[in-house]
């Protein structure tokens, strides 16, 4: 058996152009493009590369993109004032901060100062409330861009098993509820499951996030599952994903290839959370009365 890929690369594209076309109305209905802010602390070159690929993605499409970067000796409380200045900006539909942050800052600073109206990658408590809760919030681009390109490849979720190797709160429990939302039996793997390969064998559907190369190997699987790996490794051999994808893809149906799967939807998923944050900015001013922020 040789898997079908399912690229990410092909769902992007097709949103990208919805989203450029939401971009054009926006401006004609209030005068001025919305922005994406990206806020990272002594970033290295890997994590800034990755960063200036989104701002790519916002310039394709239409959308400001500001890359914000502090130096890695700034502290929590120099953090939290650029969050708060961002949030303050009205032409800043979306604050993204870039994590892991240095070990002297907590995410508290940034749980604290970050307006969930503009939390469009979901770390938040409410927006994470309210996807616990069922409700519409802003959800982790990564989670959602892992179960979307699931739907829009026409894979059977409803009544399917699904294992999710990884426990974090921005991708493995997100996804977890989000597999749930769509009526899918859902087993949580992390480092403490006694035995992964006999979990993920019964499984039809598997996600790993847990950043090591290779994890999980072709003979852990069930024969014809469908695979999701979201991890991205820097090895020798260069990026790998958390799952082994030689051996894997001779068993799965279809999975994920790294790079090329999750990575570029992500990307593009982060956009319509964008708009839908403008979207809702700029209804609610118009409604209180606030200024407009109107350049033509």
């Amino acid at each position: 058996m040789t898997a079908e890929l399912l690229r990410g690369g092909p769902v992007a594209a097709d949103i990208r152009e919805s989203v450029a076309a939401d971009v054009v109305d926006f401006k004609a209905e209030y005068g001025y493009a919305p922005e994406m802010a990206i806020v990272v602390v002594g970033a290295d070159a890997p994590s800034l590369v990755y960063l200036k690929k989104i701002l790519d993605g916002c310039e394709r499409v239409g959308i400001g993109g500001r890359l914000v970067e502090l130096d890695g000796e700034c502290t929590a409380d120099e953090l939290g004032r650029t969050i708060t200045e961002l949030g303050a900006d009205s032409r800043v539909a979306g604050v993204i901060v870039q994590q892991p942050l240095p070990d002297c800052i907590p995410l508290r600073v940034v749980l604290d100062t970050l307006d969930p109206r503009k939390d469009i990658d979901g770390i938040h408590p409410l927006n994470a409330g309210l996807l616990a809760l069922g409700y519409e919030g802003y959800l982790p681009a990564t989670a959602h861009a892992s179960v979307e390109l699931l739907k829009r490849s026409g894979i059977k979720l409803s009544g399917s098993h699904a294992a999710v190797v990884g426990r974090s709160n921005v991708i493995g429990k997100p996804v977890a509820q989000l597999l749930l939302r769509e009526h899918a039996t859902i087993t949580m793997c992390h480092s403490r499951t006694p035995d992964l390969a006999a979990t993920l064998r019964e499984a039809d559907i598997v996600v790993v996030a847990v950043g090591r190369a290779k994890l999980v190997t072709g003979d852990m699987l069930k024969p014809g599952a469908v695979v999701v790996d979201v991890g991205i490794n820097v090895t020798d051999d260069g990026l790998v994903g958390d799952v082994d994808f030689e051996s894997a893809s001779q068993v799965a149906s279809a999975i994920t290839p790294v790079p090329g799967g999750v990575g570029p939807l992500t990307n593009a998923i982060l956009l319509t959370h964008l708009m839908r944050a403008a979207r809702d900015q700029a209804t609610r001013q118009v409604a209180v009365g606030a200024p407009s922020v109107r350049t033509t």
